[in-house]
């Protein structure tokens, strides 16, 4: 995680920026802006609502910083959780949701793991896979961006989206399955690795 890299941590950062220290505050936007603009782009498609987005997340940071409490979440996690409600408001707003157009037929009898897996080690058009992402419905679809595409465990996904960990190995499955459903693969071999966290980014 960001968080664990080189330099001041983020709870110093943190103190810093409350004492009116605004390269603290910069610093942290340095540190997380690449990332939350990736994962809003992904569960948006938009990169124009990325950037709308990464900029709200920050504010949203600034405003409640005296309010962030870092035994309950580390900062990665909590600004994944900001930018996943803006995300959401944003498209609700704007009606961009796409879905499948029956998701529990398209994934009926196929989608097993390890065709799941084939799908998404096989993608060699990244654009293909992305708009496939975004078709999910939101709830499979953040679970993808933030396993598949971000690498959080799913203890770390759970904590994003504030569910039980079991939830988000669940959701994850589906929307395996409903990618497979997707992008329909002429074949998909049973032998075929597993991806490895973080590799479609």
């Amino acid at each position: 995680m960001p968080g664990g890299s080189a330099g001041p941590a983020d709870v110093d950062l943190i103190e810093r920026a409350l004492r009116g220290e605004r390269e603290a505050f910069a610093a942290l936007y340095s540190r997380y802006q690449a990332i939350i603009y990736r994962f809003a782009r992904s569960m948006t498609g938009s990169e124009a609502i990325a950037e709308d987005v990464t900029q709200e997340v920050f504010l949203t940071l600034m405003g409640n910083l005296a309010r962030y409490e870092p035994e309950r979440a580390c900062l990665s996690t909590y600004l994944y959780g900001i930018a996943r409600n803006l995300t959401r408001a944003r498209l609700r707003r704007e009606r961009r949701f796409v879905n499948l157009e029956d998701p529990v037929a398209l994934a009926s009898g196929s989608g097993t793991w390890d065709d799941s897996a084939a799908v998404l080690a096989r993608a060699q058009d990244l654009a293909s896979l992305r708009k496939a992402i975004v078709r999910l419905p939101s709830r499979h679809r953040e679970v993808v961006v933030l396993c598949d595409i971000h690498g959080l465990s799913y203890v770390e996904a759970a904590g994003v989206i504030e569910t039980p960990v079991g939830t988000v190995r669940s959701r994850l499955h589906r929307a395996r399955q409903l990618l497979v459903a997707i992008l329909r693969p002429d074949a998909a071999s049973p032998s075929s690795p597993r991806p490895r966290r973080g590799q479609l980014g």
